[in-house]
């Protein structure tokens, strides 16, 4: 319970938590635009090859 009113430490440890996240959402977005731009050209191709 004492830990609860503890103010959290902002320090070296903070800053390498934010490069991880950083990093990891760079990755995520980075995966969803390669994902978007495969369904997109599988959509062409699908296009063209209908009509």
């Amino acid at each position: 319970m004492a830990d609860r009113n503890a103010p959290k430490k902002h320090g070296k440890s903070g800053d390498a938590r934010e490069e991880r996240l950083k990093a990891a959402l760079k990755a995520n977005m980075a995966r969803r635009k390669a994902q978007a731009k495969a369904r997109a050209s599988a959509d062409d191709k699908a296009d063209k090859d209908e009509g």
